[in-house]
């Protein structure tokens, strides 16, 4: 054979590899599994263990192995499988626009900003490509002719490489930079920020042509701080404070107009807004008041109304209203309000500035923090202390008020001090925060997923069964059906699974739930590579030819077939990687390393192997004789029954549109936004009574129910509830207030003593919630539009390989015929049943996944059709197109029906045992396989064979029942 040492080498090279590649995964669970088996659940001495096992080395002559070193190699895990928390940032370009313009307060920058945030939330597109856009519409309806390079908005003092010459497009190019060069800068505060936070093997990345960092960290558990601390800006702004006498009056003002308008503030009529202000029992000298923090919610709706706002006289236009860090110790259940000054581009006399930070203590020895300024800061900050002696002066992070004291003298050293009622961790957290530097801009978070640390493990072990009872399936099969050549198979199958992770683990990619299924999809894509193979070398035995010649001509024209397969399933997985998002792309990778090492391992491996037996004058079996004459003189008239099933896929077709059109789809809030938690409890619940309850908590301002939905998920003790309440807002602190009020929803429903701490993180020993996620509106939009992006591209990219590979646009239309017929019937499904089914169907992100995966294998299941079509329109001339038609689908039922019984059970084995998380979309590849397999002959072949033969006359029949049409038409 040729290239036969070539091979050889290339495998062993490639092994070898691997082998070095995964040796830390197995050494580092190696160690840890020793820990474990001394220190039990004690994890202080699981700790002490794992340090005193760290000082083992093992020493395999090629390489030693020490387990730090080992833990920093081995295999990434997602957090699907090890816990953790996955957020995506968003970086606020508004802010960066503002920075870049000085803070221009020109009307005409205001409102193409203001018109600018309304196109964000349904656009894709970058922001600063809509702000031009909004600005030219603006400077263009107002008649104004601004330049871009104007000294009120890009041509000041910030922007140096701006001339009051420089053209608008040769602006847009500079801003379109420096804001680039503004979310790198984040990018690397946010990473170093998260070093901080100890996270072993954190993901950090930048979303090309976005202002998106995606941040993944497994095992993670504080949650709350991980979100705090990537969403403090670490904005430090110092400001006037303006103290009760002059804002008393304006709260006087409001509290009348509450009386007459509540309705409209959103508040009732009777609320007592001077009462509210003076209920907590702590309030300094530099607040206006001190509220219980359950009224903080009702104060900030008065305050921010509209009609609050035109009610300000002119002393407070610009007053910026602030809540206190945190409640003072001397009144946990309440916050100070403050009244800052402020001006009209709010920025703040002293900006940032930070150049040190330290954990400090006063002299009542209570933890502060010392801060150095830097040059520019230590000078406004001299101005500001002796403008304001005797006065107060705040100290402001993110938007809260960490401290407000008076002014004693002028401070002219830079040098100043945060003091906050702070614990020892909270001051830490501070100074690493400030430490780290301070973003750009503000970020928020955008989507989050987080996944307990016991449903990790749960999914591992899912996983792990799901793939050793698929694996379980296909060994037996593929030996019980091939025999020998069977076992060449499994070796083939094996070593292939042995490349994956190898790869997997080199390139340092991390491997999910999802990312399991797609390698489990891989041997199914392996075992269609070698029933291909084998059913063509059967085909060649049965002509009489000699075993190594069967095997050499087997081989030799299944290549076709297997290289048009495995191209229209990596170009599937392709487009699945670029149009997909966090799990998605892990499965996507999986299946395009899979399908790659396939055709390295069934095709060109397996030959070596299988030919270096042959060579030895060794027989090898390629059926046993049960298998034997399996489909071998099967003949059925595809063709002549095709009206038959043209009339059954109309009815189902049109009847799944009538679905789709009436009951719709319940679509997840990948699509839709809004937040999911699956909750655990310690018995059995039911869904619709706690909906009920949640649903009476869940009110918007205007007193309007928002959408809640709770749904058994998995086991009778677990349900997913989902709601779109306060969904445009993605600050931590909704998050917080959604998480509060799921508490007290399901307080009764929890074990006795469950505290929200509890609650929030809850394990084996707790009840609570074990998983969540939070989709904002702008992502939901953009992952819509992507995975329409991704059906239509798939669908494409589909038609111009079929017909570039057949040179006939009737195969090409009969097989994207065919997926169109596919996809209506796998969404008439969903719509039909989603109201019905135990486990989750939702339209979402992991539901376009496995519609394009289906596609991908349908049309791979078309592609073995058409090419046996092909081969026989050059080799059959004497027969009819009817039945050379026939000929083809029927020569080809064996590899069908095996490719096709072992995918189906290999999908069953990870639906019945891969966990919650894949049920819906192994059900939707389930549908997709079983319709898949039925319109490549029924639906493909028949629109193929129809548009071919229009205009033609069948006049010489092979083994066809048309002939009798014909003969009776003549």
């Amino acid at each position: 054979m040729q290239g036969k040492g070539l091979i050889t080498i290339v495998a062993i090279v490639l092994g070898l590899i691997c082998l070095n590649e995964l040796l830390p995964t197995w050494y580092a669970s190696k160690i840890e599994k020793q820990a474990t088996a001394i220190a039990g659940d004690n994890p202080e001495k699981y700790q002490k263990e794992i340090t005193r096992l760290s000082k083992d080395t093992l020493n395999l002559g090629f390489t030693k192995l020490y387990y730090t070193k080992a833990k920093d190699k081995e295999m990434k895990l997602g957090l699907d499988l090890k816990g953790g928390i996955n957020v995506l940032l968003e970086i606020n370009q508004r802010d960066l626009v503002n920075d870049l313009t000085n803070y221009s307060t020109n009307p005409v920058l205001i409102e193409a900003l203001n018109k600018t945030d309304e196109v964000q939330k349904n656009s894709t597109r970058p922001y600063i490509d809509n702000f031009f856009e909004q600005f030219d519409a603006v400077n263009k309806a107002k008649g104004t002719n601004l330049k871009l390079a104007d000294p009120e908005l890009f041509g000041n003092t910030t922007l140096t490489e701006v001339k009051y010459n420089t053209p608008d497009e040769q602006v847009k190019a500079i801003v379109r930079r420096k804001i680039d060069a503004s979310v790198g800068t984040a990018f690397e505060v946010i990473r170093t920020r998260i070093d901080k936070l100890g996270a072993i093997q954190p993901n950090v990345q930048r979303v090309p042509g976005t202002a998106r960092i995606s941040v993944e960290m497994p095992g993670m558990k504080d949650i709350d701080k991980v979100k705090k601390m990537l969403q403090t800006s670490a904005k430090l702004q110092f400001w006037e404070v303006q103290q009760a006498p002059e804002v008393y009056p304006y709260f006087e003002t409001v509290a009348a107009m509450i009386a007459a308008k509540g309705d409209s503030m959103g508040v009732a009529k009777n609320v007592n807004l001077t009462n509210i202000l003076q209920k907590g029992k702590s309030m300094n000298q530099s607040a206006v008041g001190s509220v219980k923090l359950s009224d903080t919610a009702v104060v900030n709706k008065i305050l921010n109304s509209k009609v609050a706002q035109s009610l300000r006289p002119a002393n407070i236009k610009y007053t910026q209203f602030m809540w206190g860090y945190k409640p003072e110790a001397t009144d946990e259940e309440s916050l100070v309000l403050y009244a800052i000054r402020g001006n009209i581009n709010q920025k703040a006399p002293v900006d940032g500035a930070v150049e040190t930070a330290n954990i400090g203590y006063d002299e009542l020895s209570r933890v502060v923090v010392d801060m150095q300024m830097d040059s520019k800061g230590a000078k406004e900050w001299k101005t500001l202390t002796e403008k304001n002696v005797g006065k107060p002066v705040a100290v402001t992070l993110d938007g809260r008020v960490y401290t407000a004291p008076n002014v004693v003298n002028a401070i002219p050293n830079g040098r100043t001090q945060i003091s906050g009622n702070f614990s020892q961790e909270e001051a830490k957290e501070l100074v690493d925060v400030l430490g780290a530097g301070k973003l750009p801009a503000g970020a928020k978070v955008v989507q989050a997923t987080v996944v307990g640390p016991s449903l990790g493990q749960e999914s591992i072990d899912a996983g792990l069964m799901s793939f050793m009872i698929a694996f379980a399936i296909i060994i037996v099969y593929i030996i019980f059906y091939y025999g020998g050549a069977g076992v060449y198979a499994v070796i083939a199958m094996i070593i292939n699974l042995f490349y994956i992770f190898g790869i997997m683990d080199s390139g340092d990619f991390t491997l999910t739930l999802p990312g399991i299924a797609g390698i489990v999809l891989t041997m199914a894509v392996a075992v269609d590579t070698n029933v291909i193979i084998y059913e063509r070398t059967k085909e060649e035995l049965f002509a009489g030819k000699s075993i190594r010649e069967a095997y050499k001509d087997g081989f030799k024209h299944a290549l076709s077939a297997i290289i048009d397969g495995h191209t229209t399933t990596f170009l599937t997985a392709v487009v699945l990687f670029f149009f997909g998002t966090g799990p998605i792309k892990g499965f996507a990778l999986t299946l395009m390393i899979g399908v790659a090492m396939t055709l390295f391992t069934s095709v060109l491996l397996s030959r070596v192997m299988i030919f270096s037996r042959l060579n030895k004058g060794k027989g090898l079996s390629v059926w046993t004789p049960a298998t034997k004459n399996l489909f071998r003189n099967t003949w059925i008239d595809f063709i002549g029954k095709r009206k038959y099933t043209y009339i059954f896929s109309a009815v189902l077709t049109v009847a799944c549109i009538i679905s789709i059109a009436t009951h719709g789809f319940k679509y997840g809030i990948d699509f839709t936004g809004g937040r999911n938690y699956v909750v655990r409890f310690d018995r059995d619940v039911k869904a619709e009574d706690v909906e009920n309850k949640l649903a009476a908590l869940f009110k918007t301002e205007d007193g309007k129910n928002s959408s809640v939905e709770a749904k058994t998920f998995g086991n009778s003790n677990q349900l997913k509830i989902s709601t779109d309440y306060l969904i445009e807002d993605e600050s931590l602190k909704a998050d917080q207030i959604i998480e509060q009020k799921l508490y007290e929803g399901l307080k009764s429903e929890l074990p006795a003593g469950t505290t929200l701490r509890d609650f929030k993180s809850a394990d084996k020993e707790h009840a609570g919630i074990i998983s969540s996620e939070k989709v904002g509106p702008s992502v939901a939009d953009d992952i819509k539009v992507h995975g329409l992006y991704a059906v239509l591209g798939a669908l494409g990219i589909i038609f111009i390989y079929i017909l570039l590979r057949f040179r006939k646009w009737q195969f090409s239309l009969g097989a994207v015929a065919a997926l169109f017929h596919d996809a209506v019937i796998i969404l008439g499904a969903y719509s039909l049943l989603h109201k019905y089914m135990p486990f989750n169907m939702e339209i979402n992100q992991d539901f376009i996944a496995a519609i394009l995966t289906v596609l991908g294998y349908s049309i791979n299941d078309t592609v073995i059709v058409f090419d046996r079509i092909r081969e026989y329109l050059r080799e059959k001339k004497s027969l009819t197109l009817a039945g050379l038609f026939d000929d083809s689908i029927s020569s080809t039922l064996g590899r069908t029906f095996n490719t096709s019984f072992t995918t189906i059970l290999v999908i069953l084995a990870i639906f019945i045992f891969g966990g919650d998380n894949l049920r819906g979309f192994m059900f939707a590849m389930l549908i997709g396989i079983g319709f898949g397999t039925y319109s490549s002959i029924f639906v493909a072949s028949a629109i193929a064979y129809d548009f071919l033969k229009k205009g033609k006359e069948d006049e010489v029949h092979g083994k066809s029942t048309t002939n009798k049409e014909v003969l009776a038409s003549k």
